[in-house]
């Protein structure tokens, strides 16, 4: 890959131009399964430039192409090759399947290579002359911005598009970023843009909030196909958290960091073992299980965007809390509660998706682990049986108090800070929940009100505290 030095210029991109009112998200968006580290900096650009090969297949240029150029910008460049962007990039344009593929079965080798475009078409890929970093320019749209190329054999240009990773996997051409993208957007009975409006839908249709999510979901699948979608998510999640725990040795990438799962694991069992009486037990299985999936993700492994990859390790491991040791608190059913707690965090990442962002690049680490917790502590008092306002409460307050996390980290590697994060959210998440649990449901910040603040508060972020490895922990922990 090819880098260019320099001042960064990514303040250009000082605020996005594309229509926010997203309106309803499926629940098969918001939980995506791919591989890691990170869904806005790996999974969104392979499924940038696998749509971009469809884009010349439906041309019928794919058989002319002789050359493909990919440039990246912003935060993809500045991010990027701790991100694995730029193989994510080759594997897309191989046409390869995020949610499908295992990386360790291909191996990418440096240099020239014959790149079977979209899989049925080799040409010549250079990733030095091919793949660009453009770490000195941001596009003014988002910070995770790339534009690919496509020649002929005379060097002609066949096709030029310009792609943005918004989060969680995500991607958008750019003719879909200045206007919202209406075509898109699902059809449902219950098409909620605000909290307010999700309640009044669900005091009206007197159902919780994940009853109100599952009306919606049935009336584009068939009741089947959302449940085998529910189990699934829910398995490929605690497969995450126990490959995490059994995995030992280092993660991948400069810093050299071992893998603390593993570790904690033994310690855990050792005090188990004992007689000794620890009534802060359950925190320590959630930092073990969060850390699992966090390590799991940093290595590449398949994980489940909730919302995004960064943050992948909070809500898997409140809701093996839930599945545990929660339902026996609440005396709820634990099957049913688990599919309440995935619906019910569904609907919560859908407002904050269609209001704000989920894209650390855009609003810092308050947009994805903080956005994780919030989820994850809702989407626990539904699971337990608490009420819709109770839900909303516990959302809110876990937001609230992630307000201003910013997304530095360190080598542009999703490891520090990101791993212990992910912890520290868990644990959150759960306390903001007890709160919500133990009072009425009434709350003086509306979730409306702390998801407009989010998004205020992480526009105003300077530019190196929004996943660009410029500033804070990046520019001062100093191991790079």
């Amino acid at each position: 890959m090819h880098h260019r030095g320099g001042v960064s210029r990514v303040d250009r991109a000082a605020q996005p131009r594309y229509n926010r009112g997203d309106m309803y998200t499926s629940f098969f968006d918001v939980f995506s399964i791919g591989i890691g580290p990170s869904s806005s900096h790996t999974m969104g650009p392979m499924r940038a430039a696998a749509r971009f090969v469809d884009d010349l297949r439906e041309r019928g240029a794919l058989g002319s192409v002789r050359r493909v150029k990919v440039n990246l910008y912003g935060s993809l460049a500045l991010t990027g090759e701790g991100h694995g962007t730029p193989s994510a990039v080759v594997y897309g344009l191989m046409g390869y399947d995020a949610e499908h593929m295992n990386p360790h079965d291909v191996q990418l080798r440096e240099g020239n290579l014959t790149l079977n475009l979209g899989g049925e078409h080799p040409i010549a890929f250079c990733a030095e002359s091919d793949l660009e970093l453009k770490m000195e320019e941001s596009l003014p749209e988002h910070p995770n911005g790339m534009r690919l190329y496509a020649y002929g054999a005379r060097g002609e240009l066949l096709l030029e598009e310009t792609f943005f990773s918004v989060g969680g996997g995500s991607v958008r051409r750019l003719d879909e970023m200045d206007s919202a993208d209406t075509t898109a957007a699902p059809v449902v009975p219950y098409d909620f843009n605000s909290c307010d409006e999700m309640m009044r839908f669900c005091a009206k249709q007197q159902v919780t909030l994940g009853g109100l999510v599952m009306a919606n979901e049935t009336s584009l699948r068939a009741v089947h196909e959302v449940n085998m979608r529910l189990k699934l998510v829910y398995d490929v999640m605690m497969e995450s958290i126990d490959r995490g725990v059994a995995a030992e040795g280092h993660l991948p990438g400069s810093l050299h960091l071992e893998r603390r799962a593993p570790r904690i694991f033994k310690r855990m069992q050792e005090r188990f073992l004992s007689t000794q009486v620890d009534p802060l037990v359950n925190m320590d299985w959630l930092n073990l299980w969060a850390f699992a999936v966090a390590e799991e993700n940093a290595a590449g492994g398949r994980i489940v965007t909730a919302p995004t990859m960064g943050s992948a390790g909070v809500l898997p491991a409140v809701l093996r809390y839930f599945a545990r040791v929660g339902y026996k608190e609440a005396g709820v059913d634990v099957d049913a509660g688990v599919r309440n707690f995935l619906l019910s965090a569904s609907a919560i990442c859908s407002l904050y998706r269609a209001n704000a962002s989920i894209s650390g690049a855009e609003v810092g680490c308050q947009g994805e682990v903080g956005v994780a917790c919030s989820m994850a502590a809702g989407a626990l008092v539904a699971a337990m049986g608490g009420s819709n306002a109770q839900i909303e409460n516990a959302a809110e307050i876990a937001m609230e108090h992630n307000l201003g996390l910013t997304c530095d980290p360190v080598c542009g590697l999703v490891q520090v800070p990101c791993i212990e994060r992910n912890a520290i959210g868990a644990v959150k998440a759960v306390n903001a929940a007890r709160l919500a649990l133990r009072g009425n449901g009434s709350h003086f910040v509306s979730l409306d009100k702390v998801i407009a603040t989010m998004y205020e508060t992480g526009r105003s972020l300077a530019a190196g505290y929004r996943e660009t490895s410029l500033a804070g922990l990046a520019k001062n922990a100093l191991t790079c």
